[in-house]
């Protein structure tokens, strides 16, 4: 049986509100920040984004995990798929540079810091117009995306941030990555949109679902683990292809059995349905947030989870969301 790495994170969303009925139940600690992004899912969403986006710009991977190199050449099979991805379309994208974070964990993956080894991985054009690469191992560096030093570099260097941040600390990424101001294309929890934890920043466009979901990671064997996991970007999105899976239409047009009330009167819908013609709140799940439902003239105006009771029973968490 596979295991389902985003599941693996009910410890912190339980912090966050979730209910025991939400995606996150009964989910363990242990292990849970030793899954990898695969490169294919990085390939299927990059490339969706105007090109012109990346132009001169310094990426950060400040969640990495190692860029095997040596005599400028790059050991494919031992480099994350980040730094991989953006190293091979450096030229591509027009990158200024690549600046990627290396800690040794429990696990090493890569095999390629089991020394437990630290260090910067600066990717860039020198002024002979030869790309050239720079390992640094700063005394008393963490690796961490909070360390005094990755915070500076994210406030001098940086103009994007990609990564994957560690599940275990996904509440004070975002915090910080959102609170920098830069631009960034990350990825994290599929039900963020209807987390406590993180619907401020959905109600505030502050955060918007990227193009793609993640179906799956791969634990420290590089064996496939199925994953529930979402890009979320504050990069323009236009012409959105999920666009196609809401369907907004009159409330007595939507079929009978995705609508009902709650307890406290509320109106709830399922699959993708939403009201054109209901002034009032209703909830809906995460579905309809990633697929573009804040940018077709609704929003969000509660900034917490929304739980519905129906006769008493405790019913999946939501969002309460709007007609504007």
């Amino acid at each position: 049986m596979k295991t389902t790495a985003m599941e693996k994170a009910g410890e912190t969303a339980g912090k966050c509100g979730l209910s025991p009925k939400d995606l996150m139940q009964k989910a363990h600690k242990i292990k849970y920040d030793e899954f990898y992004t695969r490169y294919e899912d990085i390939e299927k969403e990059i490339p969706l984004y105007d090109k012109e986006i990346w132009k001169d710009k310094v990426v950060f991977c400040n969640c990495d995990d190692a860029v095997d190199e040596k005599d400028g050449k790059i050991n494919e099979n031992r480099t994350s798929a980040f730094a991989l991805f953006f190293i091979n379309n450096f030229k591509t994208l027009g990158l200024k540079k690549l600046i990627c974070t290396h800690y040794s964990g429990p696990v090493d993956l890569f095999s390629a810091g089991s020394d437990g080894q630290v260090y910067l991985i600066t990717y860039e054009v020198g002024k002979d117009g030869k790309i050239k690469i720079e390992k640094q191992s700063p005394k008393g560096y963490t690796g961490s995306f909070d360390d005094p030093l990755s915070l500076k570099i994210l406030k001098e260097e940086v103009d994007i941030v990609c990564t994957n941040p560690p599940f275990s600390r996904a509440i004070e990424y975002w915090k910080m990555v959102v609170k920098s101001g830069k631009k960034f294309l990350i990825i994290s929890n599929i039900s963020n949109a209807i987390n406590t934890a993180y619907i401020p920043y959905f109600k505030d466009n502050e955060v918007w679902a990227g193009y793609n979901r993640i179906d799956y990671f791969l634990n420290p064997k590089k064996q496939l683990a199925d994953a529930s996991g979402h890009w979320y970007t504050n990069f323009p999105i236009t012409d959105r292809p999920k666009y196609k899976h809401l369907k907004i239409m009159p409330l007595k047009e939507i079929p009978e059995k995705y609508i009902k009330y709650d307890d406290s009167k509320t109106l709830l819908v399922d699959d993708c349905y939403a009201p054109s013609n209901y002034n009032k709140p209703f909830a809906v799940s995460a579905r309809p947030i990633l697929n573009g439902l804040l940018e077709k003239g609704y929003s969000i105006i509660q900034e917490k989870r929304y739980t519905p009771y129906i006769n008493g029973e405790e019913k999946f968490a939501r969002v309460l969301v709007q007609k504007v």
